[in-house]
Protein backbone atom coordinates (compact mmCIF):
# COMPACT_ATOMS: atom_id res chain seq x y z
CA UNK A 1 0.00 0.00 0.00
CA UNK A 2 1.07 3.51 -0.84
CA UNK A 3 0.69 6.68 1.58
CA UNK A 4 -0.57 9.31 0.05
CA UNK A 5 -1.93 12.84 1.16
CA UNK A 6 -4.61 14.75 -0.70
CA UNK A 7 -5.40 18.50 -0.07
CA UNK A 8 -9.62 18.66 -0.79
CA UNK A 9 -10.90 22.17 -0.99
CA UNK A 10 -14.25 23.92 -1.46
CA UNK A 11 -15.94 27.94 -1.28
CA UNK A 12 -19.29 27.23 -3.20
CA UNK A 13 -21.83 26.30 -0.52
CA UNK A 14 -22.76 23.68 1.13
CA UNK A 15 -18.97 23.88 1.49
CA UNK A 16 -18.73 21.36 4.35
CA UNK A 17 -21.03 19.03 2.82
CA UNK A 18 -18.86 18.92 -0.46
CA UNK A 19 -15.69 18.15 1.88
CA UNK A 20 -17.73 15.60 3.82
CA UNK A 21 -19.08 13.46 0.80
CA UNK A 22 -15.65 13.79 -0.96
CA UNK A 23 -14.48 12.38 1.75
CA UNK A 24 -17.17 9.55 1.88
CA UNK A 25 -16.35 8.91 -1.96
CA UNK A 26 -12.76 8.08 -1.19
CA UNK A 27 -13.61 5.95 1.20
CA UNK A 28 -15.96 3.66 -0.61
CA UNK A 29 -13.05 3.17 -3.05
CA UNK A 30 -12.29 -1.17 -2.53
CA UNK A 31 -8.39 0.48 -2.74
CA UNK A 32 -8.66 3.33 -1.31
CA UNK A 33 -8.69 3.59 3.17
CA UNK A 34 -8.74 6.90 4.48
CA UNK A 35 -6.67 7.07 7.53
CA UNK A 36 -6.50 10.25 8.66
CA UNK A 37 -8.26 13.29 8.71
CA UNK A 38 -6.96 17.08 9.50
CA UNK A 39 -8.84 19.49 11.34
CA UNK A 40 -11.05 21.80 8.47
CA UNK A 41 -9.53 25.39 7.86
CA UNK A 42 -10.87 27.88 6.73
CA UNK A 43 -8.84 30.38 3.97
CA UNK A 44 -8.76 33.25 1.72
CA UNK A 45 -8.59 32.73 -1.79
CA UNK A 46 -5.10 32.91 -3.69
CA UNK A 47 -5.23 33.66 -6.99
CA UNK A 48 -8.24 34.88 -8.43
CA UNK A 49 -9.49 36.36 -5.15
CA UNK A 50 -12.84 37.82 -6.24
CA UNK A 51 -14.04 34.71 -4.87
CA UNK A 52 -15.61 33.31 -1.64
CA UNK A 53 -13.29 32.21 1.46
CA UNK A 54 -12.34 28.13 1.24
CA UNK A 55 -12.87 25.29 3.48
CA UNK A 56 -9.79 23.21 3.14
CA UNK A 57 -8.24 20.25 5.14
CA UNK A 58 -6.06 17.15 4.50
CA UNK A 59 -6.09 13.61 4.53
CA UNK A 60 -3.87 10.87 4.47
CA UNK A 61 -4.81 7.61 2.36
CA UNK A 62 -3.26 4.27 1.51
CA UNK A 63 -3.99 2.71 -1.63
CA UNK A 64 -3.21 0.19 -4.12
CA UNK A 65 -3.55 2.87 -7.28
CA UNK A 66 -1.08 4.41 -9.26
CA UNK A 67 -1.05 8.04 -9.45
CA UNK A 68 -2.42 8.07 -12.20
CA UNK A 69 -5.39 5.94 -11.47
CA UNK A 70 -5.91 7.90 -8.13
CA UNK A 71 -5.39 10.96 -9.97
CA UNK A 72 -8.45 9.77 -12.61
CA UNK A 73 -10.74 8.79 -9.45
CA UNK A 74 -10.24 12.41 -7.60
CA UNK A 75 -11.20 13.95 -10.79
CA UNK A 76 -14.05 11.72 -11.02
CA UNK A 77 -15.09 12.84 -7.47
CA UNK A 78 -14.65 16.56 -8.54
CA UNK A 79 -16.80 16.05 -11.61
CA UNK A 80 -19.72 14.21 -9.86
CA UNK A 81 -19.95 17.15 -7.06
CA UNK A 82 -20.30 19.29 -9.39
CA UNK A 83 -16.66 20.82 -10.18
CA UNK A 84 -16.47 23.58 -13.50
CA UNK A 85 -13.14 24.60 -14.56
CA UNK A 86 -13.90 28.23 -15.79
CA UNK A 87 -11.59 30.37 -13.76
CA UNK A 88 -7.83 29.57 -13.14
CA UNK A 89 -7.68 29.11 -9.06
CA UNK A 90 -11.54 30.16 -9.54
CA UNK A 91 -15.15 28.90 -7.19
CA UNK A 92 -14.98 25.55 -6.63
CA UNK A 93 -17.62 22.50 -5.36
CA UNK A 94 -14.45 20.74 -4.60
CA UNK A 95 -10.68 20.22 -5.67
CA UNK A 96 -9.04 17.28 -4.68
CA UNK A 97 -5.29 17.78 -5.20
CA UNK A 98 -2.44 14.69 -4.97
CA UNK A 99 0.16 16.83 -2.62
CA UNK A 100 2.23 13.42 -1.92
CA UNK A 101 2.29 9.95 -3.47
CA UNK A 102 4.75 7.74 -1.20
CA UNK A 103 7.78 10.26 -0.94
CA UNK A 104 6.97 9.84 -5.20
CA UNK A 105 9.21 12.55 -7.11
CA UNK A 106 7.41 12.41 -10.63
CA UNK A 107 6.60 14.82 -13.22
CA UNK A 108 3.97 14.15 -16.11
CA UNK A 109 1.79 16.10 -18.35
CA UNK A 110 -0.99 15.40 -15.96
CA UNK A 111 0.52 14.95 -12.48
CA UNK A 112 3.34 15.95 -10.72
CA UNK A 113 4.35 14.86 -7.52
CA UNK A 114 5.05 16.50 -4.82
CA UNK A 115 2.09 18.99 -5.69
CA UNK A 116 4.67 21.89 -6.96
CA UNK A 117 3.01 24.58 -5.08
CA UNK A 118 3.04 22.93 -1.84
CA UNK A 119 5.48 24.47 -0.44
CA UNK A 120 4.24 27.96 -1.03
CA UNK A 121 0.47 27.50 0.63
CA UNK A 122 -0.30 27.47 4.17
CA UNK A 123 -3.98 26.20 3.03
CA UNK A 124 -2.43 22.72 2.75
CA UNK A 125 1.00 22.92 4.99
CA UNK A 126 -1.26 23.93 8.09
CA UNK A 127 -3.33 21.14 7.76
CA UNK A 128 -0.74 18.37 6.81
CA UNK A 129 1.46 19.33 9.79
CA UNK A 130 -1.44 18.63 11.86
CA UNK A 131 -1.91 15.04 10.64
CA UNK A 132 1.87 14.63 10.12
CA UNK A 133 3.92 17.13 11.05
CA UNK A 134 7.65 15.55 10.52
CA UNK A 135 6.46 14.10 7.14
CA UNK A 136 9.94 14.51 4.77
CA UNK A 137 9.64 16.28 1.96
CA UNK A 138 12.56 14.59 -0.32
CA UNK A 139 11.99 17.73 -2.98
CA UNK A 140 12.68 20.04 -0.50
CA UNK A 141 14.92 18.32 1.64
CA UNK A 142 12.60 19.42 4.28
CA UNK A 143 9.74 18.10 6.87
CA UNK A 144 6.64 19.89 6.78
CA UNK A 145 7.41 21.43 9.82
CA UNK A 146 10.44 23.15 8.32
CA UNK A 147 8.85 24.14 4.90
CA UNK A 148 5.98 26.15 7.54
CA UNK A 149 8.23 28.07 9.08
CA UNK A 150 9.70 29.50 5.47
CA UNK A 151 5.61 30.72 5.15
CA UNK A 152 5.24 34.38 6.28
CA UNK A 153 2.94 35.88 8.50
CA UNK A 154 0.37 37.31 5.97
CA UNK A 155 -0.15 33.69 4.36
CA UNK A 156 -0.46 32.24 8.04
CA UNK A 157 -3.01 34.69 9.10
CA UNK A 158 -5.12 33.64 6.23
CA UNK A 159 -5.75 30.39 7.36
CA UNK A 160 -7.80 29.69 10.74
CA UNK A 161 -9.02 26.63 12.28
CA UNK A 162 -13.35 25.66 11.48
CA UNK A 163 -15.93 24.77 13.72
CA UNK A 164 -17.39 21.68 12.57
CA UNK A 165 -20.39 22.51 14.20
CA UNK A 166 -21.70 25.04 11.33
CA UNK A 167 -21.16 27.97 13.35
CA UNK A 168 -17.70 29.18 11.80
CA UNK A 169 -14.35 30.17 12.37
CA UNK A 170 -13.31 28.62 16.48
Amino acid sequence: MKHVYVALGSNIEPRFEHLNRAIDMLKEHAKITVVKNSSIYETAPVGYIEQADFLNMVVQLETSLSPIELLDFCQSIEHELGRKREIRFGPRTIDLDIIIYNQKNSKTERLTIPHPRMHERAFVLIPLAEIEPHLYIANWNKSVTDLMKELSTEDMKDVTKWSQDGLGKE
